[in-house]
């Protein structure tokens, strides 16, 4: 009976959650799920006690001092969302050694593309905001959402060709970059360049480890949290930014190289399969020894910086992500005073900039670079389709949402920009996914 529990839990529950999760598009689909609920929260009967819950204080104290007395939103979005960054700065590390961004002249179109399409929603922002005390908020509408967007992009399916989908992955690769790029460069408090000395000192130790072949995970996450982490959060540069260069430290190779493990693991195999079986389901303790070696020639084939992107993906797309969404996306519609909220452009600069901005300087870019020849549309690629992907790109929900927590702390500016990041988020994705579902030109 307990075995029969065991497998119609394993088949209904299990089996079709880790298939969940291992879909592109999961992790989107998550989010959105996420943001709902925040949304239906912050305008339900228990909307005070939702954004009270997020104010909350917890910390240490030293000596009767409050030390890293933080509210519970910040711990999120300081410390929980440093491990997207440091998956993001991961993915930045792999992409640089051995994927689209290791030969930048095949991906100059998307590059280009990304460049223009975050300075133009910025300068769009500008024109409705500059001179105002809310123009410190030009950097809002400058990401690309990558999992709302590639989630949009692959619920497709065969309608949109792979050129397509690699074109907006890249773009939103190197949207990050710039995103992490501006927060460190515009988004920072006062800086202790002391405390900056100490984080340096600390990703140095990471770098010689690195060089000197250590490849042990759990070096590298205690000096990344415990010291290059905690140094930057002192410092007044925000804390995401230690997680991508922490992330930039780890070791992109691994213990052995492919043909040593092919090697060793065949002959672990013929060691398996010429030991002594038994007729129980259990396996022999020569048969365990061996399965531990192979396990352990596995382990040391795959680069530690892929093994820590393989394992914190999940945790990164399926808690990190919607904790983050339930505590920044939750906007109180019911009490709102549209007066007040068009008050000034805050929301008309952050929706335009995404809306139009976005797709508007990715198909300016990519006009501009083929008139001078310095790159190539594959003939899948339509503009149609460039425009659609353009839309998806105008998605800024969780770098949008971020820089507005640094941007602003004026609330009433907080509740216009996420005002403007859900009505041009929410358009972007219907246009981006009509015009991408229309286009019936062969693949």
């Amino acid at each position: 009976m307990i075995k029969n529990y065991q497998q119609k839990l394993n088949q209904r529950v299990i089996i079709p959650t880790q298939q969940f999760m291992k879909q592109e598009k999961s992790g989107g689909m998550v989010l959105a799920i996420s943001v709902v609920i925040a949304l239906i929260l912050a305008n339900s009967p228990i909307r005070e006690q939702y954004f009270k819950f997020f104010e909350q204080h917890f910390g240490f104290v030293y000596n009767y001092e409050p030390f890293f007395n933080f509210s519970l939103g910040h711990w999120i979005n300081d410390g929980l969302m440093s491990m997207f960054f440091f998956v993001v700065g991961l993915e930045l590390k792999r992409e640089f050694i051995g994927g689209e961004l290791r030969d930048i002249r095949k991906v100059t179109l998307p590059v280009g593309a990304a460049i223009f399409g975050m300075i133009v929603p910025s300068l769009i922002y500008l024109a409705f905001n500059a001179g105002t005390p809310s123009a410190h908020g030009w950097g809002i509408p400058m990401a690309t959402d990558i999992a709302f967007a590639l989630a949009i992009l692959y619920l497709l399916g065969d309608k949109v060709p792979l050129t397509a989908k690699v074109f907006l992955t890249t773009l939103a690769i190197v949207d990050d970059l710039g995103s992490v790029l501006i927060i460190a460069l515009f988004y920072t408090s006062n800086i202790s360049f002391t405390s900056i000395a100490i984080g340096v000192a600390f990703l140095l130790l990471m770098f010689i480890g690195n060089k000197m072949g250590v490849k042990n995970v759990w070096f590298y996450g205690i000096i990344g949290i415990v010291g290059v982490w905690t140094a930057f959060l002192m410092s007044g540069v925000h804390a995401t930014i230690s997680a991508v260069l922490a992330a930039f430290m780890i070791p992109a190779d691994s213990r052995i190289n492919e043909g040593v493990f092919v090697a060793r693991a065949k002959r672990q195999l013929k060691l398996f399969e010429e030991a002594d079986m038994n007729d129980v389901i259990t396996l022999e303790t020569e048969q365990l020894e061996i399965l531990s070696k192979v396990k352990d020639e596995t382990r040391n084939a795959i680069p530690p910086l892929q093994r820590l992107e393989h394992s914190l993906h999940p945790f990164v797309s399926f808690i990190v992500m919607p904790v983050f969404a339930l505590a920044n996306a939750g906007v109180a519609f019911v009490d709102m005073d549209l007066a007040q909220i068009f008050s000034n452009y805050v929301a008309i600069g952050v929706m335009l900039g995404l809306l139009i901005g976005k797709p508007l300087g990715i198909m300016l870019s990519v006009w501009l670079l083929l008139k001078l020849k310095l790159g190539h549309l594959s003939r899948s690629m339509t503009w149609r389709r460039l425009l659609g992907i353009g839309f998806l790109a105008g998605i800024g929900f969780t770098m949008s949402m971020f820089v507005t927590a640094l941007a602003f702390n004026d609330s009433v500016n907080i509740v216009q920009a996420k005002v403007g990041i859900f009505a041009a988020s929410f358009l972007s994705g219907v246009i981006g996914y009509l015009l991408l579902k229309s286009d019936r030109r062969k693949l």
